[in-house]
Order: structure tokens, then C-alpha cells, then sequence
């Protein structure tokens, strides 16, 4: 699968495929994996705060006599509306392909390059507003549920074996254009950010992420901010702190999601799925937000 520039394999997803995961839709039950956002939420150390912040209100229009519909309002109508001011990577989102660089160069999936496509206003190659919708066959990874905990340690790696392990112990594959969840439980500690410190933070490590791509996903996520595990046991020679995210979305194009809410998924013990998620087109975000869906 070479996939296209600035989409990735998934641009190369045959029809059949959507069909085929549409397929699994058998009770029609929907099960959201996203948290809600709020001010003060927890978030990955180097992105700026979630806000939200009144723009209009009902009393602000009348106290500054506003006339948004012109002079006449006999009937006192009245309206709201705010700004959302956040990174794109906040709660459950998609890193789009820009996210992420590598080496002197800069340089990030499909040939972009900060010389050449990072403007004052964001990448203008492998940007969100490239990034497409995902239907796909999805697969739930339980990993504490297979270790007998409720939320795995610090720094816990889960390697290939174990990925492979507790697919065969939960009686599913991956197939190419899948699209693979995995559950550490940390979101089950969800917005306890003294709890989620103590549990931060594990995940994939690079052998389960090349397993992933010898299996030709084409997103993968989990319910942490950083989806693999930290700090990285093999940095390898380049001493690289995030391995999975470069081997993945940088070399392969393979996207990313982080802080997904796989909790009530694991609950329902629902480990094949129709995976559902609209990414939000803005041009030169890094990312977006976004609201999943597992349908079953």
C-alpha cells in the first residue's frame, strides 16, 4: 500500500472494504469513544490549555443595545455563541500527517518539509484539511482486561507478542485496513489527573508497531495522549523519544489517534466494530479533534 502524498494508505482503501465494514453492523447499537472537553481538562504537557469563551450572550445584547438582526426584536430574541480556543490534539483526536517531524530537515510523510510547506499559518502539505473520513473494519486490543488489572503501570510497554496474544485470546485478527484500538485503561481514570499521573504512560512499543504495519492498518490509537508507550524502552540509534509515531505516521503514513474513551467498549467486551470518525478540514491544523464512533 504506497498510499497517496498527503492522505496516506487509506486514500488507497477499496470500495469493497467500506462495504465489507459496513457489514458488521448487526444490532445497530452505537458506542461513542470520546470523552467530553472542558476547560481545564487534562492534556499532553506541551499543548495549550483547553478554553471556551463567551462571544455572545442574551444579556451582553441587550446591556450594549446589539443589533445583530437590525432594529427590530420585539420579541427579545436573544442568542449564544463562544470561542473554542484549543489545540487541535485536544481529547480524543487524529494527529494528521504534518504532526510529526523527523531528522535535520524537518521532514514529515509524503516529502512535506518546514522549508518548503510550513508557513506562518501551519503546514500546507499533509494538513488536517487533507486528512479524509474513516469507515473501516475496527479491532478493540484489551490489554489490562488480558493482564487481569484495571489500568496498566507507568511506562508499561506492550509489545508484538502480547498485541498477537491477546488477539488470538479475544478470537479476532487484524487484517489489512483495519483500524486498531488499544486499551490501556487509562481513561478509566478519566479526569482524575493525579490518578492519570501516577499511570503515565504506557502503550505500544516500536515491535507492536511494526507488527501493526506488517498487518497494513491504516490508523491506530489508544486511550492515552501520547499512544505509545513513554518514555520509548528503544530509542534506537538516533536516540528518538517517540519510535511508533515515527515509524507510523512520519515513514508510513499511518494515522494516529490518542486519548480515544475505550472504556465502555471493554465493558461491553465488543472487540470487532464498524469504526466510524470525521476529521474536521482545517487547513494548516496539525490534527483534529474528533468524536468516534464503534458501531456494532
Amino acid at each position: 500500500m504506497s498510499g497517496h502524498a498527503e492522505v496516506g494508505p487509506v486514500g488507497e482503501m477499496p470500495p469493497e472494504q467500506v462495504v465489507a465494514a459496513a457489514r458488521l453492523v448487526r444490532e445497530g447499537r452505537m458506542i461513542s469513544l470520546a470523552a467530553p472537553r472542558f476547560p481545564g481538562m487534562p492534556l499532553f504537557p506541551g499543548h495549550p490549555p483547553f478554553q471556551v469563551l463567551n462571544y455572545r450572550t442574551p444579556r451582553g445584547i441587550r446591556v450594549t443595545g446589539a443589533q445583530p438582526w437590525g432594529p427590530v426584536n420585539d420579541a427579545r430574541l436573544g442568542y449564544m455563541a463562544e470561542y473554542v480556543m484549543a489545540t487541535s490534539h485536544s481529547g480524543a483526536h487524529m494527529d494528521a500527517l504534518a504532526h510529526m517531524t523527523v531528522d535535520d530537515d524537518m521532514h514529515w510523510y509524503g516529502g512535506g518539509r518546514a522549508d518548503e510547506h510550513l508557513t506562518d499559518f501551519g503546514p500546507v502539505h499533509g494538513d488536517a484539511s487533507k486528512m479524509p473520513a474513516f469507515f473501516a473494519r475496527g479491532v478493540l486490543v484489551d490489554v489490562p482486561a488480558y493482564r487481569g488489572m484495571d489500568c496498566l503501570p507507568k511506562g508499561s510497554p506492550v509489545d508484538s507478542r502480547e498485541i498477537a496474544a491477546i488477539c488470538a485470546a479475544q478470537h479476532v485478527e487484524v487484517r489489512p485496513w483495519d483500524v486498531v484500538l488499544i486499551r490501556t485503561g487509562y481513561m478509566g481514570l478519566w479526569p482524575d489527573a493525579e490518578r492519570m499521573a501516577a499511570h503515565q504512560t504506557p502503550g505500544p512499543d516500536i515491535s507492536a508497531a511494526r507488527w501493526l504495519l506488517d498487518r497494513g492498518v491504516i490508523a491506530a490509537g489508544s486511550d492515552t495522549e501520547t499512544f505509545e508507550v513513554q518514555p520509548a524502552p528503544d530509542p534506537g540509534p538516533t536516540g528518538n523519544p517517540q519510535p511508533v509515531h515515527t515509524a507510523l505516521l512520519i515513514e508510513r503514513g499511518v494515522y494516529i489517534m490518542e486519548s480515544l474513551d475505550l472504556e465502555e467498549l471493554a465493558r461491553q467486551k465488543v472487540h470487532e466494530f464498524l469504526f466510524v470518525a470525521l476529521p474536521v478540514k482545517i487547513r494548516g491544523a496539525t490534527g483534529s479533534m474528533v468524536d468516534p464512533v464503534a458501531v456494532v
